[in-house]
């Protein structure tokens, strides 16, 4: 792959102001592991190798289990995740997958079983793994190899 710009280096101020949506995540209560849950759920969706290579080290070092990691693209199919995270998976996917829209049941189950207040962070979270990946993939940002 050829070499792309590096925005952090270029435009240092988009960087910053990203970083300052993801510290708002950071300090809104919102499960870390559950966070890291969403942030492989789209990046899986969207390809992104240097996000899915972070997320999943990641959610690693916070305990998150192998086997629930390599089923996630699959989780409707397994008993491995709670309510919780399910409908926090839902969303997400809708989420990324936008042009389907984010369907009236999908939202109204996120808001019955998180509530208000973590739905909106649930939103948050999604939303910004998915301008994460854009500039990873747009980018060409590389995972180093192990």
């Amino acid at each position: 792959m050829e070499s792309r710009i590096n925005i952090n280096e270029v435009e240092p101020d988009a960087y910053k102001a990203m970083f300052a949506l993801e510290g708002y995540i950071q300090k809104s209560g919102l499960d870390k592991k559950l966070y890291e849950l969403i942030k492989i759920r789209a990046s899986q969706i969207n390809g992104c190798a240097f996000c899915l290579d972070m997320h999943t080290r990641d959610a690693r070092k916070l305990g998150e289990s192998e086997q629930r990691i390599y089923v996630l693209n699959a989780w409707r199919e397994t008993n491995f995740f709670t309510e919780e995270e399910q409908a926090a998976l839902a969303i997400t996917e809708e989420i990324t997958n936008i042009q389907g829209h984010v369907s009236t049941e999908t939202y109204n189950k996120a808001v019955s079983i998180l509530g208000d207040k973590k739905t909106a962070q649930v939103i948050m979270a999604a939303v910004t793994i998915n301008a994460w990946n854009r500039i990873a993939i747009t980018t060409h940002l590389m995972p180093a190899q192990a």
